[in-house]
């Protein structure tokens, strides 16, 4: 029998060194998985932090509702909730709320923070008489941080709403920050308009300040009337003087004279589609009758008007479209003021 030759640093194994070595490469190997999935949950948790840190910021960013003030921001925002009406069925409220307001809310409802959510309130003023009223809550509207304004649809005009701005908590505690002026809706035939930013109200403002009581109640209607100047540049004087000049009321020695002489304008468009159609005027949709006519009315000011009107069928295969250019140029004329002599 042919003797096995040796090989340096080799030797044969017995079947219990074996056994040995084989329990040891084993454990070698669990240990290495060990550690390589042990770095995987903790990985995992992090990017888990990670989210929740960003859902935490987001969360605090959509109930922030403090002004973001322009420049360096020194902290001097009033607070304040100013509501405008635009037509018949849409109010526009806008707001400045201070960052220290923010914190005291925050700490005034303690451990009901967390759950509470910015919102409109929207109450009907309901009139007892000349002199009494009381406030009934129709709707809570949820708003959100990073913006300071709101367009909010109301029914059944003519009525009066006043809003307030703050936080509600899911107990159903409410915590206002500020109240706004008392409005009045007009009549639904009184007129409907489309204009939804500060550049169209600068275009019929007078119109908009006097819906919403600007020249009502002075002193209620401050924040509303500083607003106004605020956005539109420009003071905010009585009714007459705005619409014809600082030298309506007449020179001095007729100052007593209660003649009065206004003249407006109101444009009705209207027409008639299939029942079934989308119509939209300016890009705002109007509402058809069963029988397929439809008709708008609103204020016409001063200037050109451009108003496309877009009929779209009910599967959106067919769209017409009719442009109205329309002129309003009005001219006031010297008043003539005659003596009792002549």
């Amino acid at each position: 029998m042919a003797k096995r030759k040796k090989v340096p640093g080799w030797h044969a194994m017995t079947k219990g060194e074996l056994i040995k070595a084989l329990v040891r490469r084993a454990r070698a190997e669990a240990a290495r998985h060990s550690k390589t999935n042990g770095n995987k949950p903790r990985a995992a948790n992090i990017q888990a932090q990670r989210r929740l840190e960003q859902l935490k910021v987001k969360v605090a960013e959509s109930k922030d509702l403090a002004f973001r003030m322009m420049g360096d921001g020194c902290g001097l925002t009033k607070d304040r909730l100013v509501v405008m009406v635009r037509d018949p069925y849409w109010l526009h409220a806008y707001w400045e709320l201070s960052r220290k307001s923010i914190e005291r809310a925050k700490v005034a409802l303690g451990q009901y923070w967390h759950g509470a959510r910015p919102i409109l309130r929207v109450s009907e003023v309901l009139r007892d008489g000349a002199t009494t009223s009381t406030r009934e809550t129709v709707r809570d509207i949820d708003i959100h941080g990073g913006v300071n304004n709101w367009y909010i649809d109301v029914q059944n005009p003519p009525k009066s709403y006043q809003l307030d701005v703050g936080y509600l908590t899911l107990a159903g505690r409410f915590y206002s920050l500020a109240r706004s002026n008392v409005v009045t809706t007009p009549p639904a035939a009184s007129g409907d308009t489309f204009d939804k930013n500060w550049s169209e109200v600068a275009k019929e403002f007078d119109r908009v300040f006097v819906l919403s009581g600007g020249y009502s109640e002075p002193e209620a209607n401050g924040d509303l009337r500083d607003v106004f100047e605020e956005q539109l540049h420009r003071p905010m004087g009585d009714p007459i003087s705005m619409q014809f000049g600082p030298g309506a009321h007449g020179s001095p020695a007729h100052k007593k004279s209660n003649f009065n002489f206004h003249l407006d304008t109101e444009l009705i468009v209207h027409g008639v589609t299939h029942p079934d159609a989308h119509v939209t005027l300016r890009g705002e949709p109007v509402k058809i009758r069963s029988d397929g006519t439809f008709a708008v009315r609103f204020n016409l000011p001063d200037r050109r008007h451009v108003l496309p009107v877009v009929a779209s069928s009910r599967d959106g295969g067919e769209q017409r479209t009719i442009v109205l250019a329309v002129d309003r140029n009005t001219k006031v004329m010297e008043p003539v003021i005659r003596d009792g002599t002549d």
